[in-house]
């Protein structure tokens, strides 16, 4: 089974959602030509990281985010995993990632649930506490959000419930691009999966983001990866290598389960 994939490595105007909804709504469309199964999106693409104010401009419940994720997967037939978004509601404000399938289903719902601190996350936001698991189209998939990936626990913990693919959606710096890299590059090794990693371009007032999207394969190999400037990464994902790789070098089967 093949899987063709698109990550929509976009800039995003600080604090704007208006701004930065329209231009997600004209990549997806010029993302259409290139016939995707799967679009990706940035973390926080709305708002970027405009953290102070985010109880002004998160979404509320994140009822608008779904009905415009719904309604441009729907009318252009393609699945979207929808980066994330501030979502508000009577607890406080979650970094959230909703997926939607062909017919504008949402099938997928996964907060962050690792905050950086080292962004003051954690004075703004409150950290998910259920896991990102999804399927998309039979496909076993899972969602992770930025500094997730750097706890490998937490991305085991999805493969052994049968992941494929992991999708991480990030807000990542350009100073610590060579982490990103190694990071996702040893997460698909290590749990023999399709990792799909979109990260957004561009600056903030404070930071200088990476690009350097990433699609790679359960053997390690780089299938695609951007550069810094914005652009959309397409790849097609053979998921037989998922099943040949785990086939091939047995770690599930081999973990010492009584031990760890």
């Amino acid at each position: 089974m093949f899987v063709n994939v698109t990550c929509l490595q976009i800039d995003i105007d600080f604090g704007n959602p208006v701004k930065n909804q329209q231009r997600v709504k004209e990549e997806i469309t010029k993302a259409i030509s290139h016939s995707p199964d799967v679009i990706v999106l940035p973390e926080l693409w709305s708002t970027g990281y405009d953290l102070p104010r985010l109880d002004e401009i998160a979404d509320d419940n994140g009822t608008y985010t779904k009905h415009f994720l719904s309604q441009l997967a729907k009318t252009h037939h393609v699945n979207i995993v929808g980066g994330s978004v501030a979502k508000k509601s009577a607890t406080g404000v979650t970094n959230t990632m909703y997926i939607f399938d062909r017919q504008g289903n949402c099938v997928g719902e996964y907060s962050k649930v690792h905050l950086f601190k080292l962004m003051d996350e954690h004075l703004y936001l409150q950290a998910g506490n259920k896991m990102g698991h999804f399927e998309l189209e039979g496909v076993p998939s899972s969602g992770v959000v930025c500094y997730d990936i750097r706890f490998p626990e937490w991305i085991r913990a999805h493969t052994t419930k049968g992941a494929e693919i992991v999708f991480v959606v990030a807000e990542w710096p350009l100073a610590r691009v060579e982490h990103w890299r190694t990071l996702l590059l040893s997460r698909a090794i290590e749990n023999q999966c399709y990792v799909v990693a979109c990260n957004r371009t561009g600056h903030d007032p404070n930071n200088e983001f990476a690009g350097n999207s990433m699609i790679i394969d359960p053997w390690g190999n780089v299938v695609a990866e951007a550069g810094k400037e914005p652009m959309q990464l397409t790849a097609n994902l053979d998921l037989e290598k998922v099943t040949q790789v785990r086939s091939q070098i047995p770690i599930f089967a081999d973990r010492r389960t009584d031990l760890y």
